[in-house]
């Protein structure tokens, strides 16, 4: 059902480093990692917003928006995705999570709604990942100050504001796994 209170920005300006391309545009079974995002999306929120200034992400006909300060990493992506977003509660998106499934996001999606005063990420017990969150837009100022000051840190910045982690059940915690390099692909496919 879509949730009209929120908006969703998938980050896709990284420098995708160690996977040697586009992460967001690598295909997996014929589509790309965003477009994998996009389908667990679509049944909850209606208009997603890229962040990114690569033209190659037009094809996707979203609205597509560049960092306001570039190369800040994801600190400098969940601020320029708060800044401008409409909504009081924004759903942050990392690129590479192509096994993500609209249940996930609808459960993170209901746990925020508990704590709505509290950015609220998912942690499989091991791993924690605040790039699968909910970040309310009150939270802007602190995201640029912390852009601007260069403290890029993103776990350290959520955990200096209020916050919830939510544990998935072991059954759910394939759909978070990011995929970095060509040697996580290459699992991917093994295990898909």
């Amino acid at each position: 059902m879509i949730q009209p209170e929120l908006s969703a920005y998938i980050l896709c300006g990284g420098k995708s480093s160690r996977m040697g391309e586009e992460k967001g545009l690598v295909e997996f079974q014929g589509k790309p990692f965003v477009q994998w995002i996009l389908e667990a999306v679509f049944p909850l929120v209606a208009n997603p917003v890229l962040v990114t200034k690569n033209p190659a992400y037009g094809s996707f006909q979203l609205e597509m928006i560049p960092d306001l300060i570039e190369d800040k990493g994801p600190v400098g992506g969940i601020y320029t995705a708060l800044a401008h977003a409409k909504t009081d509660f924004v759903l942050v998106l990392s690129c590479d999570i192509p096994k993500i499934t609209t249940e996930v996001v609808s459960f993170l999606l209901e746990k925020a709604q508990q704590e709505p005063s509290k950015i609220t990420f998912l942690s499989d017990g091991k791993n924690d990942y605040p790039l699968i969150g909910v970040y309310p837009r009150q939270y802007m100022e602190p995201f640029r100050i912390a852009t601007e000051k260069d403290e890029l840190k993103l776990r350290r910045l959520v955990e200096s504001l209020p916050h919830q982690k939510i544990e998935l059940n072991p059954r759910g915690t394939a759909s978070l796994q990011n995929i970095n390099t060509k040697t996580d692909l290459i699992a991917l496919s093994q295990t898909y």
